[in-house]
């Protein structure tokens, strides 16, 4: 059986977004599976209520290095989220090989940054915020309209490219 091979074709922005979709699917599964496991081992509580809402203080972190190792491990194995398997995408260091491990670092947390703006919701509202956070990733991946070799700003940063895979 052959390996398949990464093209020196960049993959038009419509089919990352498409496959990023894919990928909000596997992570909410993901997200809801660690918080079935948290639930489960706190004897449900996890989240409590009363005059306020509280979540364990380790809960989000937890959440989000989980996210995070997805896409890294993904990423660092074969250069392929499952959302982006179905759309033969992949990504790859500039020079077409695999990316580094700092390289997948570097790209998950950029592309994490917006999600900073959720700090703005005691103050604004969380609708507002919300919005804040979508604004900033169309931003984010606005810049793969207009870059060089269609790179976003977490692919500007990290030094990689989404290519098309044969």
């Amino acid at each position: 059986m052959t390996q398949a091979t990464t093209m020196d074709v960049i993959c038009p922005l419509w089919r990352r977004l498409i496959a990023l979709v894919y990928d909000l699917v596997a992570t909410l599964a993901i997200v809801m599976v660690v918080g079935l496991l948290c639930q489960l081992a706190t004897r449900g509580q996890l989240i409590t209520t009363g005059s306020q809402v509280h979540i364990a203080w380790w809960y989000q972190p937890l959440q989000a290095v989980v996210v995070a190792a997805y896409f890294v491990v993904s990423w660092l194995r074969g250069g392929q989220t499952l959302g982006m398997r179905p759309w033969r995408i992949r990504v790859t260091a500039g020079d077409g090989g695999r990316i580094s491990a700092r390289q997948a670092l570097v790209r998950v947390l950029v592309a994490a940054l917006p999600l900073l703006l959720l700090l703005l919701a005691p103050a604004l509202g969380l609708k507002t915020a919300l919005w804040a956070v979508a604004g900033g990733w169309v931003a984010w991946f606005a810049t793969a309209l207009f870059a060089p070799r269609r790179r976003a700003l977490h692919d500007l940063a990290a030094g990689t490219e989404i290519r098309l895979v044969l």
